[in-house]
């Protein structure tokens, strides 16, 4: 029955290197209905969205091996993940940054500390 209602719940790859913001994002998304997979680092994240095929896809500007910016144009580069909706979530909030992530691929750009309903919002929107 799990796996029934997993298979009917949008899924969302967080991909933060904060332990804290990974927990966080699994828990307060879960509860409005997302079904979440986590990675602390820009490979995993790639390889989950290899295999997983998320819905969507959250990421964070700064992390390990792969960057959340060099992430984003790998997945929407790659015929296998081009459509996965990309939101960059990140702590990096100047105008030059918002901008540089949209033209890399990015469909929606959010600034640490976020708004958990902007969030849901914005998923939201981008998954249908």
């Amino acid at each position: 029955m799990t796996d029934e209602i997993d298979r009917n719940r949008p899924c969302v790859l967080v991909a933060d290197d904060n332990a804290d913001i990974r927990d966080l994002l699994a828990t307060r998304l879960n509860t409005r209905g997302f079904k979440v997979v986590v990675a602390a680092d820009g490979q995993a994240a790639l390889e989950l969205a290899l295999t997983e095929h998320p819905d969507i896809a959250l990421l964070d500007w700064v992390m390990p091996i792969i960057q959340g910016h060099e992430l984003c144009v790998k997945l929407k580069t790659d015929e296998r993940t081009a459509d996965i909706p990309v939101v960059m979530l990140t702590a990096r909030g100047e105008e030059a940054d918002r901008l540089l992530g949209l033209d890399l691929g990015a469909d929606a750009y959010l600034v640490k500390p976020f708004d958990i309903d902007e969030l849901v919002g914005t998923l939201k929107r981008l998954i249908d």
